[in-house]
C-alpha cells in the first residue's frame, strides 16, 4: 500500500509517495525558477510554473504501473495555514491534480494546509514521537510562527504562541541575500557565505551587530532587514560578516520569542521546522542556549532536506488519516 502527497508552495513542486510504513518510496522537488535579482514569484507566476513542471516532475518520480497500482490514497495541502481565510492561489495547482488522481485512481482524498505538512514532515523525519503538547517554530520565507501543537489523530491542533509582525524570516534572509547578489531563495547561500567568511582565516573582526526586537512572543524583521541593507550600502564590512550578523539576529529573536512561549505554556519540546530553520549556525546556536541545564529545553531539527517545502509530510498525514478510517 502507498500514499501520494502533493504540496505546490511559493517555493517548489513537490510530489511524494509513502508506503505503508511511512518510508519514502519516490519524491520530487524542485525550485520555481526565478530570474536573478527578484525577490521571488507573483502568485499567478506561481501558479504557472507549477502547471508547467506537472508534466516532467510526474515522469520523474518514476513509478511504474504496479507502483501506481499500489496508491489507496492522494493528501494535498490547500491552504498556508488551518485557520479560517487562510488562502493563497498557488495551493490551487496541487488541489487540482489532487482531486484528479484520486478521482481516476477510485482513491479518497486527504486535504491538509502547508504548515500543517511542514510539522508532520519535521515528526515523521526525526523517526521519534515528540511528546504532545509541544511548540512548534514554523520559520520560513512565507511564514514566522511559533505554535503550540497538540496531535490529534488526523494531524494537529494548532494555537499560536508567537508570530512576525511584519517580514517572515526567510524574507529578511532574501532580501539582504539578494542585495549581496546571491540567489533566489538565499537561504543556503547565504549560510555558506557565513561559513566561508568564518573559514577563511580573515574573521578577526567581529561580525557587525543588528538589532533584533521581541515584545513577548511578537517580533519583527523589518528593522533588521533595513539595517542589513544599510550596512551593505555602507561597504564597511565584507559580505560573510554581513550574513553572520543576519543569522545572529534570527536566532536572538527565536531564543527571545521562545524562552517566552516555553514560559507561557509551560512547555519545554520544541520542533523547529521551515526552510531558514535549515541553518546549522542556527540550529547549533538554539541548542546551545535553550538545552542549557537553566533553560531546560528540548529542541527537534528535521533534517535539513525536510526542514524545506516538500511533500513528505503531506503524504504522512494522509496515511495516517487512512490508518484511523480502518
Amino acid at each position: 500500500m502507498a500514499v501520494l502527497g502533493i504540496d505546490t508552495s511559493n517555493y517548489r513542486t513537490s510530489v511524494c509517495m509513502v508506503d505503508d510504513g511511512y518510508r519514502i518510496v519516490a519524491e520530487q522537488n524542485p525550485l520555481l525558477p526565478v530570474k536573478k535579482g527578484e525577490l521571488g514569484l507573483k502568485q499567478s507566476q506561481a501558479v504557472f510554473e507549477h502547471l508547467k513542471q506537472w508534466p516532467s516532475l510526474l515522469k520523474n518520480l518514476g513509478l511504474g504501473p504496479e507502483e501506481k497500482r499500489k496508491i489507496r490514497a492522494v493528501g494535498v495541502s490547500t491552504a498556508p495555514r488551518p485557520v479560517e481565510g487562510s488562502y493563497m492561489p498557488v495551493f490551487k495547482p496541487g488541489e487540482v491534480l489532487a482531486e484528479t488522481i484520486a478521482y481516476f485512481l477510485s482513491v479518497p482524498l486527504f486535504k491538509t494546509t502547508h504548515q500543517e505538512g511542514h510539522i508532520a514532515a519535521g515528526e515523521f523525519s526525526l523517526g521519534v514521537r515528540i511528546p504532545s503538547p509541544f511548540l512548534a517554530v514554523h520559520f520560513s520565507g512565507g511564514t514566522s510562527e511559533i505554535l503550540y501543537c497538540e496531535r490529534t489523530t488526523n494531524g494537529y491542533h494548532i494555537k499560536r504562541a508567537g508570530a512576525t509582525l511584519d517580514l517572515h524570516a526567510g524574507q529578511f534572509v532574501d532580501r539582504v541575500g539578494v542585495k549581496l547578489g546571491l540567489p533566489f531563495p538565499s537561504g543556503p547561500h547565504l549560510e555558506k557565505l557565513a561559513q566561508e567568511w568564518e573559514q577563511s582565516g580573515e574573521n578577526d573582526r567581529d561580525f557587525p551587530t543588528i538589532p533584533s526586537y521581541v515584545k513577548e512572543g511578537m517580533f519583527s524583521f523589518s528593522g533588521p532587514a533595513t539595517k542589513a541593507l544599510r550596512l551593505i550600502e555602507e561597504n564597511r564590512y565584507q559580505p560573510g560578516q554581513i550574513a553572520r550578523a543576519v543569522e545572529h539576529t534570527l536566532v536572538k529573536t527565536l531564543e527571545k520569542a521562545l524562552r517566552y512561549a516555553m514560559q507561557t505554556f509551560e512547555c519545554r519540546h520544541i520542533l523547529i521546522v521551515g526552510g531558514v530553520a535549515a541553518n546549522r549556525y542556527l540550529r547549533k546556536r538554539l541548542k546551545d542556549k535553550l538545552e542549557h541545564r537553566a533553560v531546560g529545553g528540548q529542541l527537534y531539527f528535521a533534517p535539513p532536506k525536510y526542514s524545506t517545502d516538500n511533500a513528505f509530510g503531506v503524504a504522512c498525514l494522509a496515511l495516517q488519516n487512512l490508518h484511523s478510517k480502518k
